[in-house]
C-alpha cells in the first residue's frame, strides 16, 4: 500500500504463533496496513525475554493472549506508514515502539492495558482490548502497526552520531537497552526517588533488579542491591563501580539475603551506614512467594519511607501493619511505567546522564534473524543478567 503517509509492502514476514503446542513458525503473511490512530513501523531491533519459549511454547506461565499472534516486545523501529490523524510524527524517523497498550477510553474503572503480543492484562477489557484493538501482533515481524501514542521520537544523530560531532556512537541495538531499564524506571520514579537518596534493590541479582540498580545510579541514589547469590551480587557491585567512566563507585553496596528478618535488617542498616533507607524497590518472582524479605525490607526503612512495589508474588505477603501507621510508610504499587517516563529515560539518555551500551555496562550476546528465532530465545534464557539482550532482528 502506497500514501501520502508512507508505504507498506502487501507481504512481509514474520514470527506465527498459531498453537500454543506447536512451535512458531515464520511465515509470509498480509502486512499491516495503516488505521487511524496508528503508525506502521518497520522493525530494526526487538530485545527478546528471558521467558519468550515458555510463553509461546506451552504457554506455562498461562498468560492470555489471542490467537494466531505474532509475538515481540518493545523495539527500535523506522516508521514506514502514518494514519491521517499523525500530527507530529514523520515517515523515516528512528523511533521507541513502547509495547504497554494502554486504553484511549479508560475512565478509571479498574486495568484496561495490556502488552502488546505478550499478554493481555487483568480484565475482560483489557483482553477484549488486545483481541480486537488492531494491535494485537509484536515486533518479531518486519512490519508491526502500533497506536500513535506508543511511538516516541529518538533523536537519531545524537544516538548514532560520532563522538567527533556530539553523538553518542551508540549503535541501533545499544538502543534497545531502554526497553529493560523503563520498568524499575517506572517504578523508582512513582515513589519519587531523588538524588542522594538510598534506595534497597530486591532481588538485584535478576534481569530487571539489576537493571533497577542501574537506573537508580544514574537518578543520583546510593544502592543496596539485596540478593541471595552472593557471587552474583558481587559481579554485580564490581561491573557497575566501573561503567560511566567510574562515576558510580561509593554508590553502590551490596547486602546478602539469609531470609533471617533481625539478621537481615541489621545488615541493610549496616550497609547504609548505620542507617534507615529512604526507599525500597521490590520486584520479587513468583519463586519469592512466602518469603520474609518483603515484611524485612519495609522495616528497613526510615520514617515516611516509600515502597515500590513491582513484583509478582502469587499470593498475599505479610506486612508489619503497625510499624506501617506508626512511621507513615507508603505502599505504592506499579505495573509496568506511565507514558511521560518514557519521555524522561529518552531524555536522559540522550543527555548522556544513564549510559546505554558498554559505557554503561550493557551487552548485546546474539542477534538474530527471523528464521533465527529459536536460537535468539534458548539464548535470552541463559544470557539474561545485568545489561545483557538478545535482540530479533527481522
Amino acid at each position: 500500500m502506497t500514501s501520502n503517509q508512507g508505504s507498506v509492502p502487501e507481504l512481509h514476514r514474520a514470527l506465527v504463533v498459531r498453537d500454543v503446542n506447536v512451535e512458531p513458525k515464520v511465515e509470509t503473511i498480509p502486512a499491516p496496513q495503516v488505521l487511524p490512530g496508528t503508525a506502521v513501523l518497520r522493525v530494526l531491533s526487538a530485545p527478546i525475554l528471558s521467558y519468550m519459549n515458555d510463553l509461546f511454547i506451552g504457554n506455562k506461565r498461562g498468560y492470555e493472549y489471542p490467537l494466531p499472534i505474532v509475538p515481540g516486545t518493545s523495539a527500535v523501529c523506522r516508521v514506514a506508514s502514518l494514519g491521517p490523524d499523525a500530527t507530529s510524527l514523520k515517515v523515516g524517523q528512528l523511533v521507541l515502539f513502547d509495547c504497554y497498550i494502554r486504553a484511549r477510553d479508560a475512565q478509571g474503572d479498574g486495568p484496561k492495558n495490556f502488552l502488546s503480543a505478550i499478554t493481555g492484562g487483568f480484565s475482560e477489557a483489557s483482553q477484549k482490548l488486545m483481541r480486537d484493538g488492531g494491535v494485537r501482533d509484536g515486533a518479531f515481524a518486519e512490519y508491526v502497526r502500533v497506536p500513535l501514542e506508543n511511538v516516541f521520537v529518538l533523536d537519531e544523530q545524537r544516538l548514532l552520531g560520532s563522538p567527533e560531532q556530539g553523538g553518542l556512537g551508540l549503535g541501533v541495538h545499544d538502543v534497545g537497552d531502554i526497553y529493560k531499564l523503563l520498568v524499575p524506571f517506572g517504578g523508582l520514579t512513582s515513589v519519587g526517588l531523588k538524588p542522594g537518596e538510598t534506595v534497597l534493590v530486591s532481588p538485584a541479582t535478576g534481569p530487571f533488579g539489576g537493571a533497577a540498580c542501574l537506573v537508580a545510579l544514574a537518578m543520583g541514589a546510593r544502592v543496596l542491591a539485596w540478593g541471595r547469590d552472593e557471587q552474583e551480587l558481587q559481579n554485580i557491585e564490581g561491573k557497575l563501580q566501573n561503567i560511566n567512566s567510574g562515576r558510580f563507585r561509593g554508590m553502590i553496596k551490596t547486602v546478602k539475603m539469609h531470609n533471617e528478618p533481625i539478621k537481615d535488617t541489621e545488615a541493610i542498616r549496616l550497609a547504609a551506614g548505620g542507617r534507615p533507607i529512604d526507599a525500597y524497590f521490590d520486584i520479587s518472582p513468583p519463586q519469592a512467594t512466602g518469603s520474609t524479605h518483603f515484611k524485612t525490607g519495609i522495616l528497613s526503612l526510615k520514617h515516611s519511607g516509600r515502597v515500590s512495589m513491582m513484583g509478582s508474588l502469587t499470593d498475599d505477603a505479610a506486612v508489619p501493619y503497625t510499624f506501617i501507621m506508626i512511621n507513615d510508610i507508603t505502599l505504592r504499587g506499579k505495573w509496568m511505567y506511565d507514558r511521560h517516563d518514557i519521555f524522561s529515560l529518552i531524555n536522559m539518555v540522550e543527555l548522556g546522564l544513564l549510559k546505554l551500551g558498554g559505557d554503561g555496562g550493557c551487552s548485546t550476546p546474539g542477534i538474530f534473524g527471523l528464521e533465527e528465532w529459536k536460537k535468539g530465545w534458548d539464548l535470552a534464557e541463559v544470557k539474561n543478567s545485568l545489561g545483557e539482550k538478545v535482540i530479533i532482528s527481522p
